[in-house]
């Protein structure tokens, strides 16, 4: 199965080191045990990906300087997709603070460095997700046509973060007063659980993916919302490197989710999000070794394609068996 994991950093020793020493994460680094991440090359990064069929990741930036005096971190985002533009999705990180020169900061990252997307924490900028501040960078989203990241969950050890500002209850009027605007809610907007599966039922713009809350309490929730009114509104995410990707990887196949919906979780509903090609596993393909090798080629989203548009060519005037 072919993989995009919504929220990626790669393990690299600035990226470790700055999380670490960081004055929003370091009491959350200490409790869980943090230092047990090595750190990579992003070159090794990539190939551990390919090898676990992660096609794509998204890599979010932050900049929280008015609040915590931690500036922004987006020229590292640009270079990790501007290394690997196949495998890495950037999105800018914003401080709603800054006025105009965020805006700036979105128009140059979109149009000069290829970013597809906003990334924004309420909870860090100290302040509502539907203030007004953020709402000149939500009409520059939908200008652009990019996807919007929220990051919510509990800010745990987070010194001066005010859990209510991240309550999912606020992004409803967001995604009520910018239709247009695809949100992706991160960290599931727990710990209100129902109240998060419930705004993403009721707006259709509304997405969110689970990273790090997948087994806390109510947790269960999520997954029997996806496997029933929401399948094509959850995506996959890692959190990686607070969480290593491969963990996290395991974590899902102990998911009880629905075949049809794991598929959808951790492709398909990002690859709509994104805009990306659908990859569908091919079922008329016999030889386990063709699969895997197109699984493990660094062009499988474009040879699968070709070989997907064959087989069906090829039912269609009999030559093959239909199944």
């Amino acid at each position: 199965m072919n993989i995009i994991d919504f929220r990626f950093r790669p393990n690299t020793e600035d990226t470790l080191s700055g999380i670490a020493n960081s004055k929003m994460f370091k009491g959350l680094c200490s409790s869980i045990d943090f230092s047990k991440m090595l750190p990579q090359t992003v070159e090794e990064v990539v190939q551990e990906l390919d090898k676990y069929n992660v096609v794509k990741a998204v890599v979010t930036g932050r900049d929280c300087e008015t609040t915590y005096g931690s500036k922004s971190n987006n020229k590292s985002v640009i270079e990790f997709v501007s290394k690997f533009p196949n495998k890495f999705i950037g999105f800018a990180g914003l401080d709603p603070h800054k006025g105009m020169r965020a805006i700036e900061e979105i128009k140059t990252a979109v149009n000069e460095h290829g970013l597809k997307g906003v990334a924004i924490d309420p909870y860090l900028a100290q302040i509502y997700a539907n203030d007004a501040k953020y709402y000149p960078i939500f009409s520059k989203c939908c200008e652009l046509n990019i996807p919007l990241v929220i990051a919510t969950g509990p800010g745990t050890l987070v010194p001066n973060a005010v859990i209510d500002h991240v309550a999912p209850r606020y992004i409803d009027f967001v995604a009520r007063d910018f239709p247009e605007l695809k949100i992706i809610i991160s960290h599931g907007g727990y710990p209100w659980v129902n109240e998060m599966i419930m705004i993403a039922q009721r707006n259709a713009n509304v997405y969110l993916e689970l990273s790090e809350y997948e087994f806390f309490p109510q947790s269960e929730a999520y997954i029997q919302a996806a496997n029933t009114i929401i399948s094509d509104k959850v995506l996959y995410a890692s959190a990686h490197p607070f969480v290593d990707f491969k963990v996290a990887l395991k974590n899902y196949e102990k998911l009880p989710f629905k075949p049809e919906v794991l598929e959808k979780v951790m492709y398909k509903n990002a690859a709509k999000v994104l805009n990306l090609p659908e990859i569908a596993t091919p079922t008329t393909v016999n030889t386990v070794n063709t699969k895997n090798a197109i699984n493990s080629s660094p062009n499988s989203i474009e040879i699968q394609s070709i070989i997907e548009s064959v087989i069906k060519e090829l039912a269609q005037k009999g030559t093959l068996a239909s199944r």
